[in-house]
């Protein structure tokens, strides 16, 4: 099980930035996050702490 953040969700708060203990959380240039699945843990604190339930479980 992976996370994404669903893009159309994310309102690039940095919520999930700021918590990721990994740091696994990527910010574009053009200011998209993303999730570093290389370096993800799936912890789920950003999960947990975002306010728009932009973070979800791929398949």
């Amino acid at each position: 099980m992976a996370r994404i953040i669903n893009q159309k969700k994310c309102i690039s708060c940095g919520t999930c930035d700021v918590q990721c203990p990994k740091k696994a959380i990527v910010i574009s240039d053009e200011g998209k996050f993303s999730i570093d699945r290389a370096k993800c843990v799936n912890c789920g604190i950003c999960e947990r702490d975002c306010p728009v339930d932009a973070v979800e479980i791929a398949d």
